[in-house]
């Protein structure tokens, strides 16, 4: 006999039997198998009064943003409280479950910042935090309930004898949910023994009382508590063990969250039919129940439950579309919780700081994709500048546009183009659109011809003559202040000022009527040319070749005819 070693409260051994039928067949009667038989000791003692709570996804797909709000939701109470925030793999569907499903919850729940106190990777005194290491226990518990007649052996299956089928139908007939009405819940201890005796298969089943109503005291489904009943007659006896020896959920649930001593329970609204049969589990085998919260769902516009026809759902996704987890996390806050207060600009710090389970709404929140942009445009601005520098640096290199991904240049283009930035991958179009010179289609528009038509033409032979006297690059090379005072003389000298001069140089130099600033945006050009750290794909128009554009354009002839001008484009450029 073999010792095993499980977590601290479980004692565990190995000992050779007769396979138990409840996972042979009778042409396997007398065949030999090993089971682990656990004895159960209480598990540690949780400090009275403590929070424990946990998030418990299935690695079956990508971490949805519901899920994810409902881990931050755990973990802000968690942390509010003082208490521990548990994270417990749900993997019995061994068919849907998978390891890079597992790895990719982590990874996504790690990337928002939410941390867990006990689980995979990081242990815990109420291990293992994997459902599928965790059957032994299962078995352990299912027994108890056969033996104190809370639970029967039930061998009916469709198989057999097609009763659960007939069962199906006729409650569909009598528009009431499927209840099962079979003999297995009466039959005789003779009866039991002669179907072991043939190797039948047989699941678990629990015994739901016959009459009488349960209820449940949930903290978020009214502004202080509301009572959710149920008519036990409507629910029947359910599986709690299939006939292949897996635990079904409800059950695995109720004895995980007992044994891990959760305290609250917060979870989506779709959970509450859940609660019932896990409420019935918990008095069955003496447990003390966790408080329950039940979340709301999040909706799409149309008010329609999330899904993947909206568009990204996942975090993962989310965070290859250049989200930043800070932004993620204030936005799924804000979906279903408030301070009370105007304020919607949160850090995960004083999320924690404000949070509270009473002020979560039992109304469905919708999420909203604009709303989540502008919140990440808020938290993106709103890192340190090196932090915020090497983000968008690193990537206008990765993409293609720039050739050095720190320096003066990159810290100069983002200060001027952040005002613009929501996403990191915004970045790309305000730099090219920087770098970019629209001229002609600028003067051709509907809307620069107002200032065509203010004399533009005096204007740029003005320009010109600055450009070659070498006035201009001469204040270019002095920075902002020679800036300044260039383009102060430069007004005295055409008797402009304001609108009327800011706009022409605008349109001339950056070839746009609309921009951010133009002395920052000109001296950036300026230095793009000088330092050659533009890739060549962009297609950057240096200073040196916007003048060279200026000297071809007609100005008479564009005139009295813009279309000459649209003619002559694709031969400038």
């Amino acid at each position: 006999m073999a010792s095993l070693v499980g977590s601290p409260w479980m004692r565990m051994r190995v000992v050779p039997e007769v396979a138990p039928s409840i996972l042979r067949r009778s042409s396997f009667l007398f065949r030999r198998s090993f089971s682990v038989s656990c004895s159960i000791e209480a598990p540690p003692k949780k400090l009275e009064g403590e929070v424990r709570v946990r998030f418990a996804p299935s690695p079956t797909g990508n971490l949805h943003v519901g899920g994810a709000r409902t881990a931050l939701f755990n973990y802000l109470f968690a942390k509010s409280k003082g208490g521990k925030f548990v994270l417990r793999i749900e993997d019995t569907d061994l068919e849907r479950s998978t390891k890079q499903s597992e790895e990719a919850l982590l990874q996504d729940l790690t990337w928002l910042g939410l941390h867990w106190d006990e689980g995979p990777g990081v242990g815990g005194d109420y291990g293992p935090y994997r459902q599928s290491e965790r059957n032994s226990l299962y078995k352990q518990y299912a027994e108890k309930l056969l033996q104190s007649g809370h639970v029967y052996r039930c061998f009916c299956s469709n198989e057999v004898c097609g009763e659960l089928e007939k069962m199906k139908e006729i409650a569909k007939l009598k528009q009431l949910p499927p209840v099962y009405t079979g003999k297995w819940a009466s039959a005789t201890d003779e009866e039991v023994q002669e179907e072991l005796e043939k190797g039948t298969p047989y699941t678990y089943r629990f015994r739901v009382p016959k009459e009488g109503s349960l209820k449940i005291n949930d903290l978020i489904r009214d502004e202080v508590v509301m009572k959710v009943s149920w008519n036990l007659d409507t629910l029947g006896d359910f599986v709690i063990m299939r006939s292949n020896g897996q635990p079904v959920y409800n059950f695995c649930v109720t004895v995980d969250d007992a044994t891990m001593a959760i305290s609250h329970v917060i979870r989506a609204e779709e959970h509450l039919p859940n609660t019932l049969r896990q409420a019935l589990l918990y008095k069955a085998l003496g447990f003390s129940m966790p408080r329950f919260a039940h979340v709301s769902l999040i909706l799409a516009p149309d008010r329609s439950k999330l899904s993947k026809r909206h568009g990204a759902t996942s975090v993962g996704q989310f965070k290859e579309m250049g989200f930043l987890p800070q932004a993620m996390v204030n936005y799924l806050a804000l979906l279903g919780w408030g301070d009370g207060t105007e304020n919607e600009f949160f850090t995960l710090e004083s999320l924690v700081e404000k949070f509270s389970i009473d002020r979560v709404n039992k109304g469905g929140a919708i999420f909203d994709s604009t709303k989540l942009r502008w919140m990440n445009g808020q938290h993106l601005r709103s890192l340190p500048s090196e932090e915020l520098n090497k983000l968008i640096g690193e990537h206008w290199k990765s993409s293609g546009i720039l050739t050095v991904s720190d320096g003066p240049y990159v810290e100069e283009a983002v200060a001027l183009l952040k005002d613009g930035i929501d996403l990191i991958t915004d970045s790309d179009k305000a730099l090219s659109n920087l770098l970019s010179y629209p001229l002609w289609a600028t003067l051709t528009s509907p809307e620069g011809k107002h200032v065509l038509e203010d004399k533009l033409s005096e204007v740029s032979s003005s320009l010109l003559a600055a450009y070659d006297s070498g006035e201009l690059l001469q204040a270019l090379e002095e920075g902002p202040a020679g800036w300044q005072r260039w383009v102060k003389s430069f007004g005295k000298t055409l008797k402009r000022k304001g609108k009327s001069l800011f706009m022409p140089l605008r349109v001339l130099l950056t070839g746009k009527l609309h921009g951010p600033d133009m002395g920052a945006s000109v001296l950036l050009l300026h230095k793009a040319g000088n330092y050659g750290i533009v890739a060549p794909q962009v297609g950057f128009v240096t200073l040196e070749d916007r003048f060279k554009m200026l000297r071809e354009v007609e100005w008479e002839a564009l005139n009295k005819d813009e279309s000459l001008l649209e003619s002559a484009a694709p031969a400038s450029n």
